[in-house]
């Protein structure tokens, strides 16, 4: 399973497979159930995950009780809090997995260890962190730009193995409408 984090650090900076040995020592393997929470909001956030096979979505519930998506994490993705986990405070944010899970974790301390171990991992974590960013601002521009149906049918179009992967009433919660209404224009599109 490792050798996915391997391959997929070596796309941004290149390590050895004699340091990788020494690399994946600071992580722990988990099996995440469908449902299972790994970080509940209001406590601190001291992981980071990357996804080896599954899916995982961070959240949080607003004012009303309704839960709105903020994040997916397929295969080869990372997710955490970045915030909380970078200043070790409270998350106000619940990461669940949407489908049984395969992944690794890293403490906040391990992955500053590890860093200062191999500080080429530094550059890694920043394109990381650059592509997470990046999505971010995507997001906000389309739902700044876009009506609610062309959001839905953008997603979908360009983003199908978070479509076929993810169920509807999550994806609706990620580009802020109603399960209802993304019924709604499906079966409009279909007619």
């Amino acid at each position: 399973m490792s050798e996915q984090l391997f391959t997929h650090i070596n796309k941004f900076s290149a390590i050895s497979p004699e340091d990788f040995n020494r690399i994946s020592s600071f992580f722990e393997f988990e099996k995440i159930s469908k449902k299972q929470v790994l970080i509940e909001a209001g406590s601190f956030c001291n992981q980071n995950f990357f996804v080896l096979k599954g899916c995982l979505h961070l959240y949080f519930t607003n004012e009303k009780g309704v839960e709105r998506t903020v994040q997916f994490a397929i295969d080869n993705w990372w997710m955490t809090d970045n915030l909380a986990y970078l200043g070790q405070t409270k998350t106000g944010f619940t990461i669940q997995a949407v489908e049984d899970t395969q992944l690794l974790s890293i403490s906040f301390e391990k992955q500053e260890q590890l860093l200062k171990e191999f500080p080429q991992l530094e550059r890694y974590f920043r394109i990381m962190y650059q592509i997470a960013y990046g999505s971010s601002l995507m997001k906000m521009k389309y739902l700044y730009d876009f009506s609610k149906e062309e959001i839905y049918f953008h997603f979908t179009e360009h983003f199908p193995e978070f479509a076929q992967r993810v169920p509807q009433y999550l994806i609706a919660s990620f580009l802020g409408l109603t399960p209802e209404y993304v019924s709604e224009i499906r079966a409009k599109k279909r007619s």
